[in-house]
């Protein structure tokens, strides 16, 4: 069992990664915390027990549709029934979709109650449980209306991973991914335990020196600009993992158009994504350029027309202002399959 701290003075919390991490849960519940409220989906292998404490269980659905201001008012209504007060706990159980929607709620909730997730996916334990990032979707674009609320703590049982679906997995494989680019470590020749605890230790370091993605943070998006405009455009028909995957080759192939990288560079991404993780590095045929192209307009990075977060000789970094050309000239080459020349 191993304890990564996420350091943020007064507000630092914990996360307990391991198997039989459950166990944990009462060590990072609020103490003074008498009634919580449980966000999850059908179907996940944990249950939370939180002895002397009044526990009720508020079940959302599966998907990306279900992520949304109307599942943000049903808890509501649900808190305002069971009595949740401000001294009170929201535990998230479940995937990235559930903390972010838990994390929204709690935050929201009388202007902010504690809030503990429990991760039961790999992109979950991660990324998306870590962090204090939360939202819901819109028609108009992902993840664009939420708040910063960090967690009070996180659990991270890796025996949830024992029953994950294999697409699930994937998805948190598209996320682990990025950190071969955001660090000089080799998380190759760790076992996957180990790569998890590493995951959360490099995340917990960025979001520490900047919690509110002023600058740093942002690198944290590798590939998530082209991603997010993926899972919209196909209606979240590939999931947010797997969108990953497939923005993190666009990104390195956009820094290659950009003469920021040579060829050698994507082929390490690919050689990462494709080779050792067996995900996809190419959209599916039939999206229609323009149509990414308008949606990456409305990331939430883009302060200064196309912004991406991109590899280059310093490492990888935000980059403002990239050239619509540039940016239309890798979209044609990967949405019709072709690749840059080696």
């Amino acid at each position: 069992m191993r304890r990564v701290t996420v350091p943020l003075g007064e507000r630092s919390y914990d996360v307990v990664v391991g198997r039989g991490a459950i166990g944990e849960l009462e060590s990072v519940l609020p103490p003074v915390a008498r009634r919580v409220a449980v966000v999850t989906q059908d179907g996940l292998p944990v249950d939370v027990e939180a002895p002397g404490r009044l526990v009720e269980r508020f079940v959302i659905g599966h998907g990306e549709g279900h992520k949304s201001l109307a599942t943000i008012e049903t808890l509501m209504r649900g808190f305002a029934a069971m009595g949740l007060t401000r001294n009170d706990v929201v535990v998230g159980v479940g995937g990235g979709m559930v903390t972010d929607v838990a994390g929204f709620a709690a935050a929201s909730w009388h202007r902010g109650v504690a809030v503990v997730h429990v991760s039961t996916s790999l992109l979950g334990m991660v990324d998306a449980a870590i962090g204090g990032k939360t939202g819901v979707n819109l028609p108009e674009g992902k993840n664009l209306v939420g708040a910063y609320w960090q967690p009070s703590g996180v659990i991270c049982d890796l025996d949830a991973l024992d029953t994950l679906p294999p697409r699930e997995m994937r998805c948190g494989l598209g996320e682990m991914a990025k950190y071969h680019f955001l660090t000089g470590d080799d998380l190759l020749a760790l076992e996957l335990e180990e790569r998890i605890a590493r995951c959360i230790e490099i995340k917990a370091e960025v979001v520490a020196g900047d919690e509110r993605e002023g600058g740093r943070r942002a690198l944290l998006n590798y590939g998530h600009t082209f991603a997010h405009a993926l899972e919209i455009a196909t209606d979240h028909e590939i999931a947010h993992g797997e969108a990953v995957a497939v923005g993190l080759i666009f990104a390195a192939e956009l820094a290659y158009e950009l003469g920021r990288v040579d060829a050698a560079r994507v082929q390490q991404h690919r050689d990462v994504v494709a080779g050792e993780y067996d995900l996809m590095t190419d959209p599916p045929s039939g999206l229609d350029a323009e149509s990414l192209l308008a949606l990456m307009y409305r990331d939430k990075k883009a302060l200064d027309g196309l912004t991406f977060v991109l590899d280059g000789p310093d490492g990888v970094e935000v980059v403002a202002g990239v050239d619509v050309e540039s940016v239309r000239a890798v979209l044609a080459r990967v949405t019709s399959g072709a690749r840059h020349q080696m």
